[in-house]
């Protein structure tokens, strides 16, 4: 992987987009960007509150705006970019995302999604109902689309940061 290149990390809720991307921002020469943090910021209301207001449709459009934004930008080197699980299901993003940089899938388990996500209440898509049937229901509509737009995959089960991080670059992980 080229150092200049940008890392987009894409996988389902849960998967460790955002810890993994702040890892590599502490330690590494990348800032770190979280698409759906940056919609709350611009809106100014949560992902519950637009979701709830406007709709899942509204929010994916948020979500593309929010990649042609990034692309237009002329500071977009040396990013570790973490994006929602939903963004890579609409078609118009999957081609933002390889001009973007460099997209990493962090597959994880229905297990150890379930075992991280079973008491999360901030997740408009999982509300109500058995967390275990919606994380399925969802993995069986994005799993190959991830797969898809991915240049790489990383199994992330039983796997600390460091080992992920080695997985991504191909180096062997070391301070800066």
């Amino acid at each position: 992987m080229s150092e200049q290149k940008n890392i987009i990390l894409i996988g389902f809720m849960g998967c460790g987009k955002t810890t993994c991307g702040k890892w590599i921002a502490e330690n590494k020469p990348f800032d770190f960007i979280d698409t759906d943090q940056y919609i709350v910021d611009k809106e100014g209301r949560s992902i519950n509150e637009i979701f709830d207001c406007d709709g899942e449709p509204y929010f994916r459009k948020l979500e593309t705006m929010v990649l042609k934004e990034l692309l237009e930008s002329e500071n977009t080197r040396q990013k570790v970019f973490s994006v929602g699980g939903g963004l890579p299901i609409t078609n118009e993003n999957r081609p933002l995302l390889k001009q973007l940089g460099y997209v990493v899938y962090l597959r994880t388990s229905i297990d150890e999604l379930v075992k991280r996500l079973n008491q999360d209440t901030q997740r408009p898509l999982l509300a109500g109902g058995n967390v275990r049937d919606k994380i399925v229901r969802l993995m069986e509509q994005r799993k190959d689309i991830y797969e898809q737009v991915a240049d790489k995959i990383i199994d992330t089960d039983g796997k600390d940061i460091k080992h992920i991080y080695e997985e991504i670059t191909g180096d062997k992980w070391t301070k800066y």
